[in-house]
């Protein structure tokens, strides 16, 4: 009996009845090598089939994923080049209104990763001193406007806590010369009620008392009390800075409900409490806009302050902060730039795609910034004014100059004017105040963002202040 090898086995081969009655028949061994060859010819043609299908199968996958990093990357480009698809007619027209798209951040939920750099401050306030030479700076008298008297033009005149500032006194103000304008908590006239941001007279004698001041607000509720951190803060600064944090009644019963009530002093941890009465607008994030640009109005003998915004804690002593962004560079007024954008025409689209306020007051502001002068931002240039038109300015440390102060009004009144989105008017601000005072320079340091980043820890809002048709 004969015997083949399978798989490295012998097996006892047995041969088919037909095979035995084909040889009994005196036929030869044609009939089984035809049936052996039928199945080596099966076999071989199974094995071409396998082959082809596999092959079939490796192409389409190299052509699926082929076709997925091109999705992918492509995916990645059309954010940045949205108008590149668009039709010839719509993409001038938006062009012509907002510039080209090109260097608008991606559309993608996945948030870049900002870190924190080297700041490099003092080791400690003991060895910091004011320069002598610190306040040589340009001189002038500003005086402000504290009471209007109703217009005989204005039928139905209601007081505003920024007043009602013309067109051709808006443009005065703009000047740094010895002048009276209009810088918020404006009264009305005799018989009308107060316009707003009314302070407790104790508060007030406190305030009046500081030379240095950090200062923060919450109103609406709108975020948690995030407190100084108290081990890094020197004990000098804690005895010599003021650190004051403005609610309104309802920040403050909501605060108390989760624990955080003012001691007998009116304090909680580093923040002396100031609770504000009869806030001057309905939208809370115009509101605090208040004591973010108008803090040489409410502490009116102080030199230096810092604002910070309430969503961050404050992790660096305040006076090595001043060291290091105002004496040091030389400046008067200290803001970081944006993390991303650095043009005020991408932050326009940004703040529409986002709905932060309402379409038509953006376009109005915008249209009339680049009707006198505004310019696109070119990070090429080499005689840029500034390291970027639009700031992150959720940090600002001030020297109280004529010229500081100056700025804060002038910005504060494009706020009352415009939209609430301070960030569309800083350029413009600042700017048109550096080309009509050609002979009295503005010492303003934009420093990095990165830098801010190191001195504080920034946290989320916890709900919107307002809706976006007013925020």
């Amino acid at each position: 009996m004969a015997q083949y090898r399978n798989n490295g086995e012998f097996f006892t081969e047995r041969r088919s009845i037909i095979d035995v009655i084909c040889k009994s028949d005196g036929k030869n061994d044609h009939g089984s090598r035809v049936s052996r060859r039928s199945r080596r010819f099966g076999r071989f043609t199974k094995q071409r089939l396998q082959r082809w299908a596999f092959l079939l199968a490796a192409l389409l996958s190299i052509s699926l994923t082929v076709y997925g990093l091109k999705m992918f990357f492509q995916a990645k480009i059309e954010p940045r080049f949205p108008l590149l698809h668009k039709l010839p007619e719509e993409r001038n027209l938006r062009e012509d209104i907002f510039g080209s798209d090109v260097g608008r951040p991606p559309k993608s939920k996945r948030r870049k990763q900002h870190f924190p750099c080297e700041v490099g401050l003092q080791e400690s306030v003991d060895v910091i001193i004011e320069p002598k030479d610190y306040i040589n700076y340009t001189r002038f008298s500003l005086e402000y406007v504290y009471q209007e008297e109703e217009k005989p033009e204005h039928n139905l005149f209601e007081p505003r806590f920024g007043g009602h500032q013309t067109l051709e006194e808006r443009e005065k103000s703009f000047y740094a010369i010895n002048q009276t304008l209009h810088c918020g908590f404006v009264k009305g006239t005799t018989g009308y009620s107060s316009t707003g941001f009314d302070l407790d007279e104790k508060d007030k004698a406190y305030m009046y008392g500081c030379k240095v001041v950090v200062s923060s607000c919450i109103f609406g509720s709108s975020d948690f009390l995030r407190r100084p951190t108290s081990r890094l803060i020197s004990q000098y600064s804690k005895d010599n800075v003021c650190f004051i944090m403005f609610l309104d009644n309802q920040t403050l019963s909501k605060l108390s409900s989760e624990g955080n009530s003012p001691d007998d002093r009116g304090y909680i941890g580093l923040w002396k409490i100031v609770i504000v009465k009869s806030l001057p607008y309905e939208d809370m994030r115009r509101t605090g806009k208040v004591p973010k640009f108008l803090s040489h109005r409410l502490f009116p003998n102080s030199r230096y302050s810092i604002w910070l915004d309430s969503k961050m804690r404050l992790n660096t002593d305040p006076l090595l902060i001043i060291e290091y962004f105002l004496w040091r560079r030389k400046a008067e007024y200290a803001i970081s730039n944006h993390y991303d954008r650095h043009c005020v025409w991408e932050e326009v689209l940004q703040n529409k795609r986002l709905n932060k306020y309402n379409h038509t007051a953006i376009d109005e502001q915008f249209n009339f910034y680049q009707s006198d002068g505004l310019t696109k931002f070119d990070p090429l240039a080499p005689n840029n004014p500034l390291p970027s038109y639009v700031p992150e300015g959720s940090l600002i440390v001030r020297a109280h100059t004529p010229m500081s102060n100056l700025f804060s009004c002038l910005w504060f009144n494009e706020v009352d004017r415009f939209t609430s989105r301070d960030q569309l008017s800083f350029a413009y601000t600042y700017l048109k105040l550096r080309r009509m005072n050609l002979d009295r320079p503005f010492h303003l340091y934009m420093f990095k963002d990165c830098e801010r980043r190191a001195l504080v820890k920034l946290f989320r809002h916890r709900l919107l202040p307002s809706s976006p048709d007013t925020a």
